[in-house]
């Protein structure tokens, strides 16, 4: 069994990492890390100390009305994605634990065309 790295947990939600292929589990944040448990395989977890998150990224749709992925990118290990039930819910807690100013929103398609387009014609 795994060992949680939180003494204190805020919220438990169901979730679904997309690193490789798609595995259901649930979200836990407390106050010493991010963690992700997988509901099948116990030995399938994901396992985030706040001090190691750099940047928490949000893929934000239609104004703010919808979130359908977030990731947390880390300082040493890359990016991890993930998408949940509640995702207003997760970032609430996890304001509590990152400075604002690292919670930051993905470019939108446009905005990736746009950059590719002016690389482009830049050379």
């Amino acid at each position: 069994m795994v060992r949680s790295i939180n003494s204190k947990v805020d919220l438990v939600v169901d979730a679904t990492s997309h690193l490789g292929l798609s595995e259901y589990g649930k979200i836990m944040i407390g106050d010493k890390g991010f963690e992700f448990y997988n509901s099948r395989d116990p030995s399938k977890f994901i396992q985030i100390p706040w001090e190691e998150v750099d940047y928490v990224i949000a893929s934000v749709m239609f104004k703010g009305k919808w979130i359908p992925r977030f990731a947390v990118q880390t300082k040493k290990n890359g990016t991890f994605s993930f998408s949940s039930k509640k995702p207003r819910d997760v970032f609430i807690a996890v304001r509590k634990y990152v400075e604002p100013n690292r919670m930051v929103q993905s470019l939108s398609f446009f905005d990736v065309i746009k950059r590719g387009l002016k690389g482009v014609f830049k050379r």
